[in-house]
């Protein structure tokens, strides 16, 4: 699970466009997640399915993920868009079971919401990802609520040294 990057203040952008979807990165977000990115093909050499939220920052994140393993095209998904019920990503998760390693897109709090459900069950989130952290998650068999471990989650500072 991947936190999109710092994207433009949401007060200032809301006072010249209408819809928070639009929100991009920042040039500083942009270079930043670059190196994250890096970072993470350290961790994890290879995705298989990369799937992002349809809010411009996670689609832009998830172009600067993609970049970093040779292009992989994104998907957008709907279950990431931010407030959805975790449930509605578990169920888009399923039929990717027998895929090796699928990267989301996303943000917070649903991210850290989904984390809650697929590792505990609940909706109580543990941890909080920063803009540009990432954690891994595991299943040793299908997905559903509580079948999940935390493997590991990283901050984007940890990420960006590795991608040096």
């Amino acid at each position: 699970m991947v936190r999109h990057g710092k994207a433009e203040d949401r007060t200032e952008w809301a006072r010249a466009h209408a819809d928070d979807a639009t929100r991009p990165l920042t040039d500083e977000g942009v270079k930043k997640m670059k190196q994250v990115a890096k970072g993470l093909r350290e961790v994890v050499p290879e995705i298989n399915v990369l799937a992002t939220s349809p809010l411009v920052r996670a689609v832009e994140t998830a172009r600067l993920v993609a970049a970093a393993y040779d292009n992989l095209k994104p998907e957008i998904v709907e279950a990431l868009s931010p407030g959805i019920r975790p449930d509605a990503l578990t169920a888009w998760l399923e039929p990717h079971s027998r895929r090796s390693t699928v990267a989301i897109v996303g943000h917070e709090p649903t991210l850290s919401i989904a984390v809650a459900w697929l590792t505990g069950g609940g909706t109580k989130p543990f941890l909080e990802l920063k803009t540009g952290g990432v954690c891994c998650l595991e299943f040793d068999g299908s997905i559903a609520p509580g079948a999940a471990t935390l493997r590991w989650a990283m901050t984007p500072k940890q990420l960006r040294a590795l991608g040096d």
